[in-house]
């Protein structure tokens, strides 16, 4: 038997060690436990840019973001180490004894050995929390790294714009942001220095060690070099002064603000001087005289004398003194805001409420077929009773736009059949995630398009979609207000629609869209983002299931490319793809925006609403891209439809990988492009002002415009017709509401075919909305041809043309309409009299109003046109249809899309070819049908009043276009005598050819 001090030694347990060691672990477990959906969220993002294969884009931002919160808390905590470690370095051999001297024992007695590691706490400490804030900007230094000239000079510095747009705001953050950490260095190296000792407050003796002076007057001075930066870069800030009567720098800024902040530069590099020179000189004399100087300067120079300039030499005499300055404010704002109209867009119109008659209508018959009968509005209310069928479908919205219907471009309106997941009656986990799915179809009916019981007339419609456009693939995954997530290419069938026969038709997803489940690391993962351990259990999974999440377009197109601002209203299209199918996509107006364009004023947005992207400060904006997404698979295309922009030239060389050029657009999805209400509000909105190109006059702003008054629309009785807001936000005396804009498919004047256009009337300026005759009307065209191009008419200065809203009051004053009106809404017959917007038709050189007025029943939200109301040259009617309104009033009129319920009007018979009908009518073939009517029942009436003369030109005039009908169709047979009867009627054959036309 071995002694003991032969057996092994046992290995003596740590306790201490063992518990900090399991509570170290047990923390990084708790904290991974708390952070898993914050882990999970982002690996799902990951693999949400990269179904979409846009992980260049999400490395891009991450790494911005990243790298600038890494890149200023390393500086930071480097700044504060090196300065730390100085302190300890120049610490005084001998302390002499002060009231100090038992706090800064204690210190060292703590600290002891343990120095560095204090400064590296320290350091660190103050780094996480000055540091990771710069993360926040990354889209500036996107920009700044990938700056782009504009190839414009500002008006005072002689400098590009983009360094304005793209390299000045970083350094004025760099700037500031290193002032602030010095000043925080400064402060806590101050206390480091006292608790080495080398600052004595309150001995008798040496206060500050020469060694602790010379740290502290180096920080000082860098400071002081940091204030001179900040004065240099402060000066270009002039070019977005507030301070004059327009943005940007004008007389005070120029003559007194500008010199100030040069001798402010020049002060803060001498005191820097000064703070070096102080090394070597006994006490802080000059230091003190330093910053003495430099405040008397800000004071005297930088406020009280350009307040003094502002006072006794702009104030008497503004007009004169700011005139080159509102100049240069005109030209930069009409540039920003892209409202620079040339002159030859700025057209006079020669209004006369005389001269439009029914041959007028006819030269225009295309317009006529076209004016909108249904207001987007009230047409959401009909679609959703007519064809939401189920509850767990909805319309949110009813969108315009242009199709070719029967080889006519026709102005519709369109909605897609969306998924309403809060409709869903069984709130089943697999009911509301794996079945109930997605939206299906869409409806479309012509704007102009009346059945006999006054709903629209359906061009597409019901489930499965039937009609004119074909739908090859219904299914609507992705949409707006889509929210949660759904699992498709699961073991449970979803459901498209319900049948006749009381059952569901159901299909699987084939598209490409979504997260593929092929791993448990992913089902868990996404398990943890939806908060939901049924889609990570659930055994309708399959490896080949994909997870559909971000669904609503809106928030998809925002996490795509966040630092884009996107309009309040995405519009679906029914197009082929590139297999040649018919399908549904959404496009979305997108903008690049900024504050940081030299002397353009900032836009208002008062008349936005508030989800627009551009509900922001803002003074320069371009639509310079469009996205489709697809409504199938939620793939995305950004093109780029403004290569003349800087801001998205810059961010295309940041995500090269993220813009399609204009050019891989098809025709067909060029055809439906829209020119974007939102920017049209804001720039109808400026140029109210910046028509004005004379600065007198825009000084006096005398012949300032205004948006027209909106007349109302809705239900009748309904109140909130006044507004408390200025552009700005600002509540102010209450006025009456803006009208809207409005998408239109009409010839304007002088114009050889139709555009599809948006308008906005304009009124005078008055402060108390007095003043409500009309000035002129904007609009900006949507067509391939002419696209983003603004027209401007102008009604003659020395009329009263009567606004919409007068023309409004000439309505409600007619005592047969306001009569019949309230006969319509009498409580007794239970239904709602519901008006639609007025709107401004210009045809030719005149004005027509229209307005739709629909009935619905109380307790039922489905508005049926009954009435159109028209009022030109003072006189309005009401009539069951358009066609008859206009007729009223002008003795005849083309055909109308509200004719034989909605449907297009079956072409005429030809003369001589009785029983013969074309299957395709021209519009131009149309026009002579419509014109041949017309004179005719001119010839009739002017036969029927004797007088002869006029009856034997127009039966002329009719003998001739019946040849030029007979020539379009190729018919060949002679052309019938211009010889006019002068005792007779006019042949029993040609009067039919009139009715039948």
């Amino acid at each position: 038997m071995r002694p003991p001090t032969d057996l092994p030694r046992r290995r003596r347990l740590r306790p201490a060690r063992s518990r900090a060691g399991l509570l170290v672990i047990l923390a990084v477990l708790f904290v991974l436990f708390i952070s898993s959906r914050g882990i999970a969220s982002f690996y799902t993002d990951y693999l949400w840019f990269d179904e979409l294969k846009l992980t260049t884009v999400w490395r891009g931002v991450l790494w911005a973001k990243l790298g600038l919160g890494v890149v200023f808390t390393a500086l930071f905590f480097v700044l504060m180490y090196v300065n730390l470690w100085i302190a300890d370095r120049i610490a005084p051999a001998f302390r002499p004894l002060g009231p100090e001297e038992e706090i800064v024992e204690r210190y060292h007695e703590v600290v002891g050995a343990r120095g560095g590691l204090v400064r590296t706490a320290i350091a660190g400490l103050f780094a996480l929390i000055a540091g990771p804030g710069a993360a926040s900007h990354w889209n500036e230094w996107i920009l700044f790294r990938n700056h782009v000239p504009f190839h414009i000079d500002d008006a005072q510095f002689g400098r590009d714009i983009g360094f304005f747009v793209f390299q000045l705001p970083f350094w004025r953050f760099v700037v500031g942001w290193l002032f602030a950490a010095i000043v925080i260095v400064l402060v806590v190296t101050a206390v480091a220095h006292s608790l080495n000792g080398g600052i004595r407050v309150q001995t008798t003796g040496q206060k500050v060690t020469p060694q602790v002076k010379a740290h502290l007057a180096v920080l000082l001075g860098v400071l002081a070099l940091l204030t001179a930066a900040g004065s240099y870069l402060q000066q270009f800030e002039l070019d977005f002064s507030h301070r004059g009567v327009v943005q940007g720098p004008t007389y005070t800024d120029v003559k007194a603000q500008l010199p100030a902040l040069k001798l402010l530069i020049g002060i803060s590099i001498f005191a820097f001087l000064l703070f070096l020179v102080n090394i070597f000189i006994r006490g802080w004399i000059l230091p003190v005289l330093a910053v003495g100087l430099w405040v008397l300067t800000s004071v005297a120079a930088g406020a009280a004398y350009p307040a003094f300039i502002q006072s006794f030499r702009v104030n008497p005499e503004e007009s004169k003194k700011e005139a080159p300055y509102i100049k240069r404010n005109i030209t930069a704002t009409r540039a920003a805001l892209n409202i620079n109209v040339s002159n030859k867009s700025v057209k006079n119109f020669a209004y006369d409420d005389q001269n439009l008659n029914a041959q007028s209508l006819v030269d225009n018959s295309e317009t006529i077929r076209n004016v909108r009968l249904w207001d987007p509005k009230v047409l959401q209310l009909s679609y959703q009773r007519l064809q939401g069928l189920r509850t767990f479908y909805e319309f949110n919205d009813a969108d315009i736009d242009r199709y070719n219907l029967d080889n006519r471009k026709t102005q519709v309106l369109i909605s897609a059949r969306e998924l309403n997941t809060a409709g869903v009656t069984s709130s089943s986990w697999v009911n509301r995630h794996l079945q109930f799915t997605h939206g299906f179809g869409a409806v479309l009916s012509p704007a102009n398009a009346v059945t006999p019981e006054g709903d629209p007339q359906l061009i597409v419609k019901d489930l499965p979609p039937t009609g004119d456009i074909p739908i090859d693939e219904p299914g609507l995954y992705y949409g707006e207000n889509l929210e949660g997530y759904a699992i498709v290419k699961t073991q449970q069938r979803e459901v498209d629609f319900p049948q006749q026969n009381g059952t569901n038709k159901t299909s699987t997803y084939r598209g490409t869209g979504g997260v593929v489940m092929d791993s448990v690391f992913k089902r868990a993962a996404l398990a943890l983002r939806f908060g939901d351990y049924n889609a990570f259990i659930s055994g309708f999974i399959t490896k080949q299931s994909r997870a559909l999440y971000v669904r609503d377009i809106r928030a998809r197109v925002r996490k795509v490319a966040p630092f884009l601002r996107y309009d309040n209203d995405p519009y679906p299209v029914l197009m082929k793809d590139s297999t040649g199918k018919n399908r549904m996509f959404w496009v979305q107006d997108a903008y690049t925006v900024t504050n940081r364009y030299p002397y353009a004023e900032h836009a208002p947005t008062d008349r936005l609403p508030t989800a627009s992207g551009l509900n922001t400060s803002f003074n320069y904006v371009r639509n310079s891209v469009k996205v489709v997404i697809d409504a199938y698979n939620g793939s995305m295309k950004f093109y780029v439809v403004d290569t003349k922009d800087p801001i998205v030239k810059a961010y295309q060389k940041a995500f090269p990988k993220l813009f399609s050029p204009k050019s891989e657009m098809s025709a067909e999805l060029r055809s439906h492009l829209r020119y974007p209400e939102d920017l049209f509000r804001v720039q109808t909105n400026a140029f109210g002002l910046y028509h004005i190109n004379d600065p007198a006059d825009f000084y006096n702003k005398a012949d300032a415009w205004d948006i027209a008054q909106d007349p109302g629309s809705g239900l009748v009785g309904s109140s909130g017709t006044t507004a408390t807001t200025n552009a700005q936000g600002v509540v102010g005396p209450s006025r009456e509401l803006r009208m809207d804009p409005y998408y239109l498919l009409m010839r304007l004047p002088g114009e050889p075919r139709e555009d599809f256009l948006i308008l906005q009337p304009f009124v005078p300026t008055s402060k108390d909305d007095s003043r409500k005759n009309l000035t002129a009307f904007m609009v900006a065209k949507s067509d391939p041809q002419d696209y983003g191009q603004l027209e401007v008419f102008v009604m003659p200065r020395n009329l009263q043309v009567p606004g919409p809203a007068l023309v409004d009051a000439q309505i409600n004053q007619d005592p047969s309409i306001s009569q019949q009106i309230t006969l319509l809404g009498q409580a007794s017959s239970g239904s709602r009299v519901r008006l639609g917007s007025l709107l401004v038709i210009p045809v030719n050189q005149s004005l027509l109003f229209i307005r739709p007025l629909y009935l619905e029943a109380e307790r039922t939200a489905q508005p049926q046109f009954k009435k159109a109301i028209v009022v030109y040259a003072n006189r309005a009617v009401m009539k069951d249809t358009l066609h008859e309104a206009l007729v009223e009033l002008f003795g005849s009129a083309p055909e109308t899309l509200e004719a034989n319920a909605g449907q297009t009007p079956p072409p005429a018979q030809p003369p001589g070819q009785p029983g013969q009908t074309p299957t395709v009518v021209s519009p131009q073939l149309q026009q002579l049908f419509d014109r041949l009517r017309v004179t005719l029942a001119a010839a009739s009436d002017a036969k029927s009043k004797g007088n002869l003369a006029e009856f034997e030109t127009k039966y002329n005039e009719a003998v001739a276009i019946a040849a030029d009908i007979q020539a379009a169709l190729g018919g060949s047979a002679a052309p019938p005598s211009s010889a006019a009867p002068t005792t007779t009627a006019p042949p029993a054959t040609t009067t039919t050819t009139a009715a039948s036309a």
